[in-house]
Order: structure tokens, then sequence, then C-alpha cells
């Protein structure tokens, strides 16, 4: 699909769409409450949360998307039910699908929440609550911009809500397979991520991959006592940390052969914002070299994120005999997780650990993803932003986390120009205690995409 450059929207235009979001924000804040009220947790296994929370969640969705007349329908492909709708445009106008997830995260430990994680919250121009920013607020700023267009669609509209983001996007090939016809487009909206700082909007071109296995270290067939035996036996645990400690050198760079480093772009991001914003604890010092970016998003980065071994409570004076621990891998932008994977395993086996049993085992894995920043349609969406933000240019950043749909979008539409936006700033604090949203931004954002509805429908495809 060629696009011919695009002519630019007028002060007028750009105010007019302004001036409707904000009478709009009543009743779009009541849906974002509404749907944030929804504990739609995916995560089947987690004792605690019905399931049907996330078919309500989901029917929800397809009221809000039929109100604005779309034709909308339900997949469901072996996972949660994930959410499509339809709008036409005019004739031979781009087209535009627009991506967000209606699956939350658990709220976890309630004590540590300061209000109510089901009950959304406003304290101090934020909104605190489970989903309120990821990603429910992606759904509404969805929502504003069908309803600024109401009536007069500049463009053909595709909605694609996803029902399972937050555990994997396991139904997500097989949903691009059977339908990706229905989802192809011009360009491809997907907002999960979010901006640079409040004040300063942001498009995310560089996401990391990922790579996650378990890693067992057995030394004993059967546990003994430690005091009979301790000495010339060394445990598993002993052996296991033995194990993790080789994955890093003494500056703590990543010490696997073989992985991706990647240049990033040149932002302002120094030690003490990377402090605040992380809570690392006074006097730890941090790891790595090279710049906080080049380690925050072209630098493989490896962690160990679980341990299973005896607790602190229950254990005795007993030797274990066999130890694991959860290793997550994030990944340059550009590898390939297969070869990841396999140099992990190359250097998990090929350590002298006092010659005990390793073995390994994938839990999932995912590649990164590199934007192609090129062209009309990114010109417009950082006109738009530009816009919405009074004329702060946006910035093109990287993310050291992994969204492996990202990738899944762009491998199964090429031609299309994606584009990862969010509603998120450095302290929502999504996945944690007290996740909020902050309001303005929110605004902006709902802004945005309302304006590049329009610049879009200015474009001849």
């Amino acid at each position: 699909m060629s696009i011919d450059l695009p002519p630019t929207l007028s002060a007028a235009e750009t105010e007019a769409i302004r001036r409707r979001v904000r009478e709009l924000l009543p009743q779009l804040r009541a849906d974002l409450e509404e749907l944030s009220r929804i504990p739609s947790v995916s995560l089947e296994t987690l004792d605690g949360y019905d399931q049907a929370t996330v078919d309500a969640s989901a029917a929800r969705v397809v009221e809000l998307l039929e109100a604005e007349g779309m034709t909308v329908r339900i997949v469901r492909e072996g996972g949660q039910p994930a959410v499509i709708g339809h709008l036409p445009g005019p004739e031979g106008a781009p087209t535009i699908t627009l991506y967000a997830h209606h699956d939350v995260q658990p709220a976890g430990d309630p004590a540590l929440w300061d209000s109510d994680p089901w009950t959304p919250t406003e304290r101090d121009g934020r909104l605190y609550g489970r989903g309120v920013a990821d990603d429910k607020a992606g759904i509404t700023a969805h929502l504003a911009a069908l309803r600024v267009h109401r009536g007069a669609m500049p463009v053909g509209v595709t909605v694609f809500v996803e029902g399972e983001e937050e555990v994997g996007s396991d139904s997500l090939p097989t949903i691009l397979a059977r339908h990706g016809d229905a989802l192809r487009a011009d360009a491809i909206v997907l907002a999960d991520s979010g901006n640079w700082e409040i004040g300063q909007p942001a498009l995310t071109t560089t996401l990391r991959g990922l790579v996650r296995v378990v890693v067992t270290v057995s030394t004993l067939d059967h546990g003994v006592h430690s005091g009979m035996f301790g000495g010339p036996i060394p445990d598993a645990l002993t052996t296991l940390c033995r194990l993790l400690a080789t994955l890093h050198d003494a500056d703590g760079n990543v010490a696997v052969d073989g992985l991706d480093e990647v240049e990033v772009a040149e932002l302002p991001y120094d030690e003490p914002r990377l402090r605040a914003e992380s809570g690392v604890l006074d006097g730890v010092r941090l790891i790595g070299e090279g710049s906080i970016l080049a380690r925050l998003w072209g630098k493989p980065s490896i962690s160990v994120i679980g341990i299973n071994a005896p607790t602190v409570e229950n254990a005795s004076n007993t030797l274990i005999p066999s130890a694991s621990a959860k290793i997550s891998m994030r990944l340059a932008p550009t590898q390939d997780p297969g070869t990841a994977y396999q140099a992990l395993c190359e250097h998990l086996t090929g350590q002298d650990v006092w010659g005990a049993t390793v073995s390994i085992v994938k839990s999932d894995d995912g590649p990164g993803f590199a934007a192609d920043t090129t062209g009309p349609i990114y010109d417009e969406a950082k006109a738009a932003l530009a816009d919405a933000w009074d004329g702060t240019t946006p910035v093109e950043m990287g993310v050291g986390g992994s969204i492996p749909f990202v990738a899944a979008f762009a491998e199964r539409f090429p031609e299309a120009a994606i584009l990862v936006t969010g509603v998120e700033d450095p302290d929502t604090r999504a996945h944690g205690a007290n996740e909020s949203l902050h309001l303005d931004e929110w605004e902006r954002a709902c802004v945005a995409e309302a304006l590049f509805f329009a610049r879009l429908g200015k474009m001849s495809r």
C-alpha cells in the first residue's frame, strides 16, 4: 500500500478535536472506571479469581464498541476471549487497526495498596487501581477517537482487544493466522506502552526480546544430615548459587557469549533518575557497563526471578538434594531468541560446578522489536502527539521489557506502519501495587489518537 504525502490539519481543526475530547471526558472516565472494577485476571490457575470476570470484561468491551456503530464479535482460539470490531471508512480511505488488552495482572497483597485495587480512586491528579493504566486506559483512548469522529469517520477502523496479554498471548498466533485478514491495515496502533515522562510524549520504537528458563541442579538422590555429611558433599542450593553467579562478570555484565548488543537513542537519563524511578536502595551500586539506556534497551540482561528451595522457616539440618531457579534473560531487539536460548544452555551446562547434574527447561521466549520509523504515517503520528502535548516533540524511545505480541503483528503485517503508543509514565507502576494513571496524560493520549485519525484520513491510499 503506497501512501501520498499528507496535508496538515489546520489549527482550527486541531482545537475542535481537543475541545470535543474534553466534552467526552466525563463519560470516558466513567467507562474507564467501570472496566477497571472488573477483576479480569487472565491467569486461569490463580486461586481467588473467577475466570467469568474475563468473559464479563470482554462482554463490556463488546457493548462499548457496538455503541459506536461497530460490527463486533468475540473470538476465542483456545484461550481467553478477544474482541474484534470493525467500522468502514470512506471509499479509498486509509485503514487503521487499534490494539489494547482487557485482561489485567493480579492485584497482589492488598495491604500494599493505599486504596482498594478494584475501586478506582483519584488522588492528586492520578487514578489508582489495577488495570486503570495497563491497559484499560488504552481501550478508552481508542473509544475517545471513535467518539470524536462518530458519524464522520475519516478512516476505516478495526479494534482488536485481546484477553490474555498478561499471560503471554498464547492464542495470538492462531488469531493472527485465522483472523489476520480482518486486522490488516495501513497503520496499526498498539496502545500498551508509555511516554518518556509526564509532559513528554513518545513512540516506543524498540523492545527487548525474552527467554525464560528453569535450571535445576542436583547433587544427591535424597537429602542427608548436614552435620553428618556436610563438608565433602556439596548441597544443591549452594551449588545452584555458584552456577548462577557465573552468569555475570565481576562488574555485573552478562557473561554469556554470543549475545547481540545494539546502539540506542541518546536521551537524557541519568543515574539519579534511574534510582528515583526504580527505588534502588542507597548504597547499592549499578551493574554493567555502558550508558544507562544502553543497559536498559540495547544490551542483554539476566535476572533470577525465582528459586525453589526450602523456606527459612521450614529449613531443617539437611543437605538439599535438588534446587531450581527461574532465569529471565532480556535480549537486544535484533537477537534471535532461539540462538540466545542455545547460548544460555551452553553457558550453564559448560560450567564445572563440582560435577553436579544441570538440567534446563525453557519456559517461554519471544522476539524483540525494532520499528521502521520512516514514512508519512510515522510523520503524522509524531505530529498528532506533538499537537496533543502542546507542541512538545515526541521522542523515540526503547523499552527494556518485552511485548512479544508487537513482533507478532510486525511479522504478520510487514507493510503496515506499527505504532507502539501508550498512556503510562515512569510512576505508573504497572503490575505493582498502587498502579495509577496520570489523568492529564490520558486526556492528551485521547486527543493524540483522535488527531491521528483526522490526519490519516487526509491521506490517500
